[in-house]
């Protein structure tokens, strides 16, 4: 009896070892209910067991709250871009309400279409490339400089446009420096997505590609609304811009909103 107690000891630990090995996705170990005090099991083993499952259960709870990815290595580029693509969507839609007011505020204040493509255009490149520098851990300012510096950016494009009725000369390299601002701003969520160093490209690329597609779907709405308010209101779009009526107390709301941001965020960083 004793043989095939200890057998069976044997036989139960293979399994378990097995199990490990072959579902690494696995979340829990199936078989640590076999780690009974009367089991006859190797404590030793019992408490690896207990331990791999803590780790597990604290890696799967942390996922879960910072949103990260999980790390795995060994999937195709395609797979990684497609599923940060999806990330960089959801961080505008809707989860970007910086970068959403900011380019409302942009579309508020313009009534040419090319000045507009501009604009954002020079806004991707600058946000992509701090991005790109910020995950790559070439430069790392504090989140407590770059929120409020965020905030800012929208404040004053916002008001810039209350001030003016046509974008100022100056605005497109404005709103580059500005972009360079929210790369900043992104590179701190992307930086807690967890991405392994051998999928860095695809997922940094993949995550570009989505937030321009959120920025591009929020400044198509909002374009079509303005034109479609100029139009019931008799006016033309390339010949009158949006109106006033309209943009002139989004602009203001939009403006108060970075102002107060920028406010709590300053004294937030104090605290």
């Amino acid at each position: 009896m004793l043989i095939a107690r200890h057998l069976t000891t044997r036989v139960i630990a293979c399994l378990l070892f097995a199990s490990l090995f072959l579902a690494p996705g696995a979340r829990a170990h199936p078989a640590d209910e076999f780690c009974t005090p009367d089991s006859g099991m190797d404590p030793a083993l019992c408490r690896a067991l207990a331990e791999l499952d803590s780790a597990d259960v604290t890696v799967q709870l942390e996922d879960e709250r910072f949103g990260r990815a999980p790390e795995i290595t060994d999937r195709p580029w395609t797979e990684t871009f497609s599923r940060y693509v999806q990330i960089g969507i959801g961080h505008i839609l809707p989860g970007g309400l910086d970068h959403i007011l900011f380019v409302l505020a942009l579309v508020a204040s313009t009534s040419s279409l090319k000045r507009l493509a501009l604009q954002i255009s020079a806004f991707t490149l600058a946000h992509t490339a701090t991005l790109g520098l910020a995950a790559a851990g070439v430069v790392s300012p504090p989140a407590e400089i770059v929120e409020p510096l965020i905030a800012a950016t929208i404040a004053f494009v916002a008001l810039e446009a209350v001030w003016f009725k046509q974008p100022p000369p100056w605005r497109v390299g404005l709103v580059f420096l500005f972009g360079l601002v929210h790369g900043l701003g992104f590179a701190g969520f992307f930086g807690s997505l967890g991405l392994p160093e051998n999928q860095f490209i695809a997922g940094l690329v993949g995550f570009n590609v989505g937030v321009e597609i959120g920025q591009l779907s929020v400044a198509a709405l909002a374009l079509a609304l303005l034109m479609g308010i100029s139009r019931l209101l008799g006016r033309s779009w390339r010949a009158d811009g949006p109106p006033r009526l309209v943009t002139l107390p989004i602009a203001l709301g939009i403006g108060a909103t970075g102002l107060y941001w920028t406010i709590t965020r300053i004294v937030g960083s104090f605290s």
